[in-house]
């Protein structure tokens, strides 16, 4: 029903993605974590009939916001969320930031497992905080959470929070239940409060199954907060908007008034309009989006398998960022980097940037067309394989 492959023109829409580099430059960009679709039909729809309103003052945030997030986790995830549980927010990283602000101090220590989201990192030092780093374990191609570490990270005295990315970027592990309930038993014997960032929570691959926090054991859920959005599913992260629940109101008080403090409390029309659309009516664009980044995950595969060898793709559970070990070839994060852009005209990301268990490692975003995933790749091998 929907065309993927049909190509898209970004460059020169003031698109962080692809405008970055010069056109001269001839980059192809397959960093930062948005997707080179068009949106649902029934979103552009949507906007645009708001558009067509022509007036475009300051929102209120109605109910039927608040609506669509219950109804979306309640079809999805047989998962209840109280709609007065509900914060709203410009984007998940000010949510992230807003949550360490109210509920921490300076010198306070944050607790992440790494390699993981690299804006993680800033919410937390920006908040006088420090990060600890639990580093995942790998297992053949994926990562398991080492618990022992983690139990030793949390009983420091000054871990006030577990920020935990889920489904996980980089690594693309959807957890499992028993993982989530045994890190939220963690938490729990150690006051430490966890924060679940399910941005990413729409893109599952087939074979695997999204656990919300929010679906656990009650006293578990207790001791938690959840933040989200519908943007990285839909592919609309410049709408600005997000959510933040919570069943503590203690907490939600002092997180509302961080959002304020932040300045990060107004919210655009577009963005309203965009989630409550995708939560309630595009879930068929959603399963066939995800069908798509999966078989582009299946063609990675198989072309660095044949062409790449010794670089080893990380096994994709969620996301649409694709986790290379490059550690074989011998060259640090950063040079590989700057060798891709200068020789192969291919922007990645670097692992470094996710930790200090990233060194070795490159992101790759899939989530374009086939054929200029095939291109990306073409480029990616021009550079690397002389390496091997």
């Amino acid at each position: 029903m929907y065309n993927f492959d049909t190509l898209t023109t970004r460059r020169g829409s003031d698109c962080y993605k692809w405008d970055l580099d010069k056109p001269s430059d001839d980059i192809l960009p397959m960093w930062v974590a948005d997707m080179d679709f068009p949106t649902a039909p029934k979103i552009i729809e949507a906007i645009s009939h708001r558009v067509s309103h022509g007036i475009f003052g300051y929102t209120r945030v109605p109910q039927s916001f608040y609506d669509s997030i219950v109804g979306w986790y309640a079809r999805r995830y047989a998962c209840h969320v109280a709609p007065d549980s509900i914060l709203y927010t410009s984007g998940v990283v000010p949510a992230v930031s807003a949550i360490i602000k109210a509920l921490t101090s300076p010198s306070d220590k944050v607790v992440v497992l790494t390699p993981v989201y690299n804006c993680f990192f800033s919410s937390i030092r920006n908040n006088g905080c420090q990060p600890l780093e639990v580093p995942l374990l790998r297992t053949a191609d994926s990562y398991v959470v080492d618990f022992d570490a983690l139990s030793a990270a949390l009983a420091q005295p000054e871990a006030k929070i577990l920020l935990l990315c889920s489904p996980h970027n980089p690594a693309g592990r959807v957890w499992s239940s028993d993982e989530l309930t045994h890190i939220g038993r963690l938490c729990l014997q150690n006051n430490v409060i966890l924060v679940s960032d399910e941005i990413h929570s729409g893109l599952i691959m087939p074979g695997h199954t999204f656990v919300p926090f929010a679906s656990l054991a009650p006293d578990i859920v207790a001791n938690s907060i959840t933040t989200s959005s519908s943007s990285k599913s839909f592919n609309t992260a410049g709408l600005q908007i997000s959510y933040i629940f919570t069943d503590n109101e203690l907490w939600r008080q002092k997180i509302d008034r961080a959002i304020n403090i932040n300045e990060v409390c107004d919210v655009n029309p577009f963005g309203i309009i965009a989630l409550q659309t995708a939560y309630n009516e595009c879930e068929d664009y959603l399963e066939e989006l995800c069908r798509y980044i999966f078989d582009n995950y299946q063609f990675v595969r198989t072309y660095l398998a044949q062409h790449l060898p010794k670089v080893q793709v990380i096994d994709l559970q969620g996301t649409y960022l694709v986790w290379l070990d490059v550690r074989s070839l011998k060259v640090s994060s950063n040079v590989l980097h700057h060798r891709l852009l200068s020789e192969g005209h291919l922007r990645l990301s670097p692992g470094n940037i996710y930790g200090l268990s990233g060194e070795g490692y490159m992101r790759l975003n899939i989530a374009t067309q086939r054929s200029r995933l095939a291109e990306g790749l073409r480029r990616l091998v021009s550079v690397l394989a002389p390496l091997q």
